[in-house]
């Protein structure tokens, strides 16, 4: 198993956000994670990833209980993508993605060649190489979010946490994000709002709703009407895609029932 939580509870001023929670993740499986607003996905993510501490439960990272590892060691393993990044400094685009060759270096160690190269890269395939000249306070959010994810590949983690990957972002940009991210043999959890990228892209899903996971499975398995009924209110026909051979789902505004 790459990535265990292990029943997680997590509360803020004794309202409850998360309630023992436990989530497996196996080597280079996409999760998504999905569930309403306020069902607590960030808050489980922050909680996996150390920004955030447990009340009750453990966070395994290839067996070693995160708590246990220096910050440097962990983002050798594990990569994040947050919803929102704040850059307190003007850096440039390349300044900021370099910053992902961080935890493999020696204090004050210049980039080496093989460093340039993975930085590089990673904004190719980001689809920033134009923008890295730019300050990041001056782009789009959407440029904004794919810079951040050229940092995490730059890191070159054998695993990424995303937190709404796709948010800002128009849907050409969208479906190129979710394209390289699937390509990546890594181990990869997101946590996705719309439902029809998770059905498209995820091996596994775990859904959340009120702090506490109410499915677990296969898209083509728990992504049912009744399921989007009970924890989404909506009601929808779910089918499989011609072409992608994925399950699809068909929202059912009421005024149509």
């Amino acid at each position: 198993m790459v990535f265990v939580a292990q029943n997680l509870s997590f509360a803020v001023q004794k309202a409850k956000i998360l309630e023992n929670v436990s989530m497996h993740i196996h080597e280079r499986e996409f999760v998504g994670l999905i569930g309403p607003n306020g069902s607590g996905k960030s808050t489980l993510l922050k909680n996996m990833y150390r920004m955030l501490k447990p009340q009750a439960g453990d966070v395994f990272l290839f067996n070693e209980n995160i708590y246990k590892q220096s910050a440097k060691e962990m983002a050798k393993q594990l990569a994040v993508v947050g919803q929102e990044t704040p850059v307190l400094f003007e850096f440039t685009v390349k300044d900021l993605v370099a910053m992902g060759r961080t935890p493999h270096k020696r204090l004050i160690e210049g980039d080496t060649k093989e460093d340039h190269d993975i930085i590089e890269q990673s904004m190719r395939q980001a689809g920033i190489v134009h923008l890295k000249d730019r300050n990041f306070s001056s782009l789009s959010g959407g440029e904004k979010k794919r810079v951040i994810v050229a940092r995490a590949l730059a890191q070159q983690a054998k695993v990424m946490v995303l937190d709404e990957p796709t948010n800002h972002l128009d849907v050409q940009h969208q479906l190129q994000l979710m394209d390289l991210i699937r390509s990546l043999p890594i181990t990869v959890v997101a946590a996705l709002h719309d439902l029809n990228i998770a059905a498209t892209y995820c091996d596994k899903i775990y859904v959340l709703q009120n702090g506490e996971i109410r499915a677990y499975g296969a898209p083509q398995d728990i992504l049912t009407p009744a399921l989007l009924k009970d924890v989404f209110g909506v009601h929808a026909e779910v089918s499989v895609h011609p072409v992608t051979k994925k399950p699809h789902i068909f929202y059912i505004p009421e005024q149509f029932l």
